[in-house]
Order: C-alpha cells, then sequence, then structure tokens
C-alpha cells in the first residue's frame, strides 16, 4: 500500500504517519518545516518530502513523483488545519485569506492532483479534515466553521464525481484535541474544563482517536464508503451533555 499523508508535521498527521508506517506499506509524509519531518522519519519508516499544502504545482510535483517511484496511490490523507477563534466583525481580510487558505484551498488541490492520478490506477480513497466546528455553531468560530464548511461540501462532491472510479472520497469532522495547534486552549486550566464539559464523553480528544478514524477510512477493506463526514468529536455536533451536579 502506497500512502500520502500531507500536513505530516501536526499531531493528528504525525499519529497517523506511525500508525500507518507497517511492514508492507510506504508512507510519504508531507509537510512544511523539513526538520520536523526529518525528526519524524528518524523516529519510523516515512519518506518525507517537504512541500506548501497550499501550493498546487508543489502537491502535483509530490504526486507525480510517488506515481513515478511507486506506479499508484492508494490513499491520501488531508491532515492540514489552523485555528482563528474571532468573532467575523475582529477577523482581518488577512486572517480570513489565511484561514481559507490553509484549510479549504489546500483540501482542495490534494483532491484535484490525488484524482487526477488515482483515476489512472485503479482508485483508492483521500480522507479530508473538517471540524465539528462545521456542524454546530460555535462561538467566535466564524472563519474556520466556513472553511472546514467548504470541505464538508467538497467531500461531498467530489464523492459523487468520482465514485465511479473507484475513488472514495470521505471527511472526519473532529471536536477539540489536544495537539500543539490547541495548546493555547488546552493548557489553560478555565478553558479546558470550559471545553471538556461540551463534549459529552467528558474529555476532549487525542491524536490517535482521530488518526484511527483516518486510518480506517483509507483501508481498503472500507470499500463501500464514501460521501460520508465522521465526526469523532465526543459527541460535541450531537449530543448535549447532562449539567454537573
Amino acid at each position: 500500500m502506497i500512502y500520502l499523508v500531507v500536513g505530516a508535521n501536526g499531531g493528528i498527521g504525525s499519529e497517523l504517519c506511525l500508525r500507518l508506517a507497517k511492514p508492507g506499506v510506504h508512507v510519504v509524509a508531507a509537510s512544511r518545516n523539513s526538520e520536523r519531518l526529518s525528526a519524524l522519519a528518524a523516529k519510523t519508516s516515512v519518506q518525507p518530502f517537504p512541500l506548501d499544502a497550499t501550493a498546487g504545482g508543489q502537491i502535483d510535483g509530490c504526486i507525480d513523483k510517488i506515481i513515478d517511484q511507486h506506479g499508484r496511490l492508494d490513499g491520501v490523507a488531508h491532515c492540514v488545519g489552523s485555528l482563528v477563534l474571532k468573532p467575523a466583525h475582529l477577523t482581518s481580510d488577512e486572517e480570513w485569506a489565511a484561514t481559507i487558505d490553509t484549510n479549504l484551498t489546500s483540501a482542495f488541490l490534494i483532491v484535484r492532483s490525488a484524482s487526477r492520478a488515482m483515476m489512472k490506477t485503479g482508485g483508492g480513497s483521500i480522507v479530508l479534515t473538517s471540524s465539528a466546528a462545521a456542524r454546530v455553531g460555535l462561538a467566535n468560530h466564524e472563519a474556520i466553521a466556513a472553511a472546514k464548511g467548504g470541505i464538508i461540501g467538497l467531500t461531498l462532491a467530489a464523492a459523487a464525481t468520482y465514485g465511479s472510479h473507484n475513488l472514495r472520497v470521505n471527511a472526519i469532522a473532529p471536536g477539540l484535541v489536544r495537539t500543539p495547534l490547541t495548546a493555547r486552549l488546552t493548557k489553560s486550566d478555565a478553558s479546558l474544563k470550559a471545553s471538556t464539559a461540551m463534549h459529552a464523553l467528558g474529555r476532549i480528544g487525542e491524536p490517535a482517536d482521530v488518526a484511527g478514524a483516518i486510518e480506517w477510512l483509507l483501508q481498503p477493506q472500507q470499500s463501500w464508503i464514501t460521501g460520508q463526514v465522521i465526526s469523532v468529536d465526543g459527541g460535541l455536533s450531537t449530543v448535549r451533555p447532562r449539567a454537573s451536579a
């Protein structure tokens, strides 16, 4: 099996790489920071590939190289993300553009490039990363909710377009996960307590919770699952927990 993980340096992406890197599986780990990629490669057998996920030419180059080297690409995971927690009236043009570019544009470019290649080699699986914030209204999440909501629309449309080519497109929608990206939230006792209370299972997520779901969707055994957005969020988007006594 040949897999590409874009955003491999993040908490979820790096955990996914560690889970996928098994005997007989080749994992290409792509991200901007080449030093952190080298550190990840030192822990496991992944092949590091520095790139900017918002640059279409770089995504194309990475996937073309994988096809040239291995003859196919079985799965791609989009683990790219950012976090802007501001109401719309306090969000600058630059913050809005960066949020859309980092999250939605990167997802579109991955679908565009991967679909071109994977249609020619028998299909496979693409898994994108949305957010619980795109499925339930959360205050001060306007920019990130819009970007992640766009990923849901992209997932559904691409699943319809490429299903006849045996190419499955799904997404996961995490709640709050303990990663370097969310450290300013999870390191604050007050913020962590408030966030935990919103999750019916009584805790926030860990990278392994989300990486496990992505790994599952990438596997060829899930050959009849496409166009799905799976909430991996401790119940945040659908369940209202009982108030503490």
